[in-house]
């Protein structure tokens, strides 16, 4: 027999990705955040859970427009300390974090120079009661360096995921299986 332990109502589910969300002021000084409720729910939107009282929530209702980065192996000092910092208390996070930015060329948002992937997105909406953010994907852009054969290339990628019940960063890696092709196997 199979025994099951019960935990009860939980935010737990794996892979939960670490988003890092980045969104210009009116005065056009970035301000980035770790977010790690979110997800892709259709061709060109994303779905983010992110409370009104931060800085970046703040910004994005603002300027309507955001980036969306995957967090990385290489990068993950400054990927959790942008979570753990309020941008609010501290006005320099962006630059403490030690990321640098460019101008998204679709988008009024900035693009992490450090983070080698990002989704450039306009508000599509937002809901006080929820606080789910929505944003329209108007552009994925990867750096070069994580690319092989012109598509991103996850071993160079090296995103991270979080598990919620350990507290732990987990680089993702092996490829297992290949999609839309393996379960074939079972086909009649």
């Amino acid at each position: 027999m199979v025994m099951r332990k019960n935990f009860g109502k939980k935010s737990w589910l794996y892979p939960m990705p670490v988003l890092i969300v980045a969104a210009y002021d009116e005065q056009g000084v970035p301000n980035v955040m770790n977010a790690a409720w979110g997800g892709i729910f259709s061709d060109d939107m994303i779905g983010i859970c992110l409370s009104e009282g931060h800085k970046t929530t703040k910004n994005i209702r603002a300027t309507g427009a955001f980036t969306v980065s995957v967090a990385t192996a290489g990068q993950l000092v400054a990927c959790d300390y942008v979570g753990i910092v309020s941008g609010n208390k501290e006005p320099g996070k962006f630059a403490k974090a030690g990321f640098s930015a460019a101008r998204s060329e679709f988008v009024n948002a900035p693009v992490i120079n450090e983070l080698p992937m990002a989704l450039e997105c306009e508000l599509a909406s937002y809901d006080d009661d929820s606080n789910h953010l929505v944003g329209r994907i108007v552009n994925v852009s990867a750096d070069e360096s994580v690319l092989t054969d012109g598509k991103i290339d996850v071993a160079k990628l090296r995103p991270v995921t979080y598990d919620p019940i350990n507290h732990n960063y987990i680089e993702l890696g092996a490829v297992v299986g290949k999609a839309f092709f393996d379960g074939k196997k079972l086909k009649g």
